[in-house]
């Protein structure tokens, strides 16, 4: 069964490149012109990944994912033709995967699709992660902190992974995102300590007591010992 991709974007003619470009190359496209119909095509039938752009009638992009992530953690990409840092910023924060700005080229779309694709399943190891108090189900993508569970975007449950995994160790920033699986996603230094900020706030007590800020390096999920 090929890989099914929900288009929500008003421009048909991108849809119809997209559509013949990826259905070369195994992936199944269908196009909604705006978000209403998006959001109703998400509730009528299942798709594997959606591509979503931001500026369109009526719903506009972000607040299509708004809706999306409250019921969902399907892969989402946001296509803008904006490419500042701080759209990008607002993309990822409202939980968005990634981020593509126009114009982009149908080979790097794919490379893009089939990299939050392989995020989104389920891992064959080391499927649980446990340190200080944080539980991480990574199949599930869930994470839970003294029990309780902890609602992330998919790039802060990501860099929370890196860092649980290299507990007790420094990751520079600029390492930060090749370490969470994200090298191919371009955001600058700031951005990175925005999500940081956002993590620590999520995990409460937690987070700021053991993600530690090295002055000048980057990053540190602290080991907790006598």
């Amino acid at each position: 069964m090929s890989t099914r991709v929900l288009l929500i974007d008003d421009d048909t003619r991108m849809y119809e490149l997209l559509a013949q470009y990826l259905g070369q190359n195994g992936l199944s496209v269908t196009h909604a012109a705006d978000g209403g119909r998006g959001l109703a095509a998400l509730e009528a039938s299942a798709y594997d990944a959606v591509l979503l752009d931001v500026m369109m009638p009526g719903i506009d992009g972000l607040e299509v994912c708004k809706r999306i992530r409250a019921k969902s953690r399907i892969p989402v990409i946001m296509l803008t033709a904006k490419g500042d840092e701080t759209d990008r910023v607002v993309g990822l924060e409202i939980g968005a995967d990634d981020y593509l700005p126009k114009p982009f080229s149908p080979r790097e779309l794919l490379a893009r699709l089939r990299a939050v694709l392989r995020r989104s399943l389920p891992s064959s190891v080391a499927d649980r992660l446990e340190a200080g108090g944080v539980c991480i189900d990574i199949a599930g993508r869930e994470v839970r902190v003294e029990d309780r569970p902890v609602d992330l975007t998919g790039l802060e449950f990501d860099l929370l992974v890196a860092l649980v995994r290299r507990a007790g160790r420094v990751i520079p920033r600029d390492a930060l995102l090749g370490e969470a699986g994200r090298s191919d996603t371009v955001v600058g230094e700031r951005t990175v300590d925005v999500h940081i900020s956002h993590l620590r706030q999520k995990l409460g007590d937690v987070g700021t007591r053991l993600i530690k800020t090295v002055r000048g390096v980057g990053y540190v999920f602290a080991k907790e010992g006598p």
